[in-house]
């Protein structure tokens, strides 16, 4: 169905892509797997049309294609789900899934048609979203699901899916698969992104794994690996587990963060929590139990219309993220990196040196030079890799760019640090990495509140976890780090918490 052969990609002092090939066939769904920075997001832009090769050639249904651009790609019946959403946040549900389709009557939007379309695919992905609501309104994993709702509406003969479970829960993430796999069935070709081994293995029976921009596994069963070779294959070598720093929490010691009581405009109620120095409280919850907003509360981005938020034991009224960070020490790792987390058209020194611009300021300027030292340090410190501080902070990998954004919180030197899904995107072993430098940042006496739709992450990483639903915190529990067991108590207290709403 669609053939890539040899493609070569160049960016500046990059050579992304290195004579690449790739085959996808109808009725098979074939992982596209390697590290950030391996050129998977390339290969994906080019067989859509968002950028032009360097060589090689690609062919579509028999013939030989040159696309002009991501709608030529689309008409064409090639389905895209980038990493990065492309949705107009003041248009609708409805309006986003048929934007390029957009049906009429009589030389007017057909409304009653458009609503049906996107009705259609949001049961196709058993998603129950009103189509009627505004895209800004959503959370990233809802939007997520629009992405896909959206590529699916169009009459496509391949699917691409670029990393599409990333914001979603395990069961969202499963209802997202038996709709791929009804689409292999019905003859589809898919192309899966992905760093969750476990979710590939399950769905793909066909795998590529690119290294450093090259194939070094092209089109092969997928039976003929376990998941350790395959990471061997992204890494290059043997990949050992980072083993965690150990921890003591003294329960003792003032909280640094402590919400008692808390109620929010968006509709929270009754939030306790506390997060002392030197410990991880994760907060897990499905898609729109409201832990990103609770987050975005304490930071003074949402109204708190009671209760009491307490830092270092003392009253707290956060109006804004610079209060919060100026005055009281907090920072915030946001689950939308690309969106709210960094300023992609500028250098990366810039954007790690935002928080601190008061500290390198001189007669009320911030020089260059300060900016360029500061990013030095925290590249080396972090393992990020750049060309030079002054790279756009867009051309880097989303590992790269999350250690980026994570850099600038640690160069303002915060006490609370409220971490938003950090690893969302991001390979094995970088994702190992982070989880090495969080436990590290608690170990030197951060106070850290850990978001994730990731159980595992949070189990792993977490010292006590706070289960929320519904806006509502509705159990909490102290990790032994026995993931079926903690696993089980977290799902019971989910769905016990779904019954009681229900009736």
């Amino acid at each position: 169905m669609l053939l890539a052969e040899n493609l070569v990609k160049t960016f500046p002092g990059v050579r992304a892509l290195d004579g690449v090939s790739l085959t996808l066939r109808p009725g098979s769904v074939h992982a596209l797997l390697g590290e950030n920075g391996a050129g998977k997001s390339t290969l994906v832009k080019l067989l859509t049309g968002v950028y032009r090769p360097d060589g090689g050639r690609i062919t579509f249904d028999g013939d030989e294609r040159h696309f002009a651009g991501p709608l030529d790609a689309q008409r064409a019946g090639i389905g895209v789900v980038h990493q990065e959403r492309n949705l107009i946040p003041a248009f609708s549900v409805a309006e986003n899934i048929v934007l390029h389709h957009l049906p009429s009557r009589g030389g007017r939007l057909d409304k009653r048609r458009m609503r049906a379309e996107a009705v259609r695919c949001l049961e196709l992905l058993q998603v129950e979203l009103d189509p009627d609501t505004p895209v800004s309104r959503l959370s990233v994993a809802q939007a997520q699901l629009v992405e896909i709702a959206k590529a699916l509406s169009l009459d496509t003969k391949v699917l691409l899916l670029d990393e599409p479970t990333a914001s979603l829960t395990g069961d969202e993430a499963d209802r997202l698969y038996s709709v791929v796999r009804r689409l292999r069935d019905a003859g589809h070709a898919v192309a899966l992104v992905s760093h969750k081994l476990e979710e590939v293995f399950a769905v793909a029976d066909t795998v590529t794994v690119l290294r450093d921009g090259r194939s070094v596994a092209q089109d092969a069963p997928l039976t003929g690996y376990t998941q350790a070779q395959v990471v061997d294959l992204m890494v290059g070598r043997a990949f050992a587990s980072i083993a965690l720093p150990t921890r003591t929490v003294d329960g003792e010691v003032t909280p640094a963060l402590q919400l008692s009581d808390v109620s929010t405009a968006l509709g929270h109620r009754g939030i306790s929590l506390v997060v002392r120095p030197g410990e991880i409280l994760g907060l897990y919850g499905l898609v729109g139990a409201g832990r990103s907003e609770l987050a975005k509360a304490v930071l003074g981005l949402e109204r708190i219309t009671s209760g009491t938020v307490l830092i270092h034991g003392r009253p707290a009224r956060i109006r804004t993220v610079g209060e919060a960070l100026h005055r009281y020490r907090i920072g915030y790792v946001t689950e939308d990196r690309k969106g709210e987390g960094l300023f992609l058209d500028q250098p990366v020194s810039r954007n790690i040196a935002v928080t601190v611009w008061r500290r390198l300021a001189r007669a009320g300027l911030v020089r260059d030079r300060g900016e360029r030292e500061l990013a030095g340090t925290y590249a080396d410190r972090l393992g990020i890799r750049i060309s030079s501080p002054r790279q756009p902070a867009g051309q880097l990998s989303g590992g790269n760019q999350q250690k980026v954004s994570l850099a600038k919180w640690l160069a303002a030197e915060c006490d609370i640090l409220i971490v938003d899904e950090p690893t969302v995107g991001i390979d094995v072993r970088t994702k190992a990495a982070f989880h090495e430098l969080i436990a590290g940042l608690a170990a030197d006496g951060l106070a850290l509140l850990l978001i994730s739709s990731d159980l595992p992450e949070t189990v792993g990483l977490a010292d006590r976890i706070a289960v929320m639903n519904d806006l509502r915190i509705v159990g909490e529990l102290a990790n032994d780090h026995d993931y079926p067991r903690m696993s089980q108590q977290i799902i019971r207290l989910i769905h016990t918490a779904e019954t009681v709403s229900a009736a």
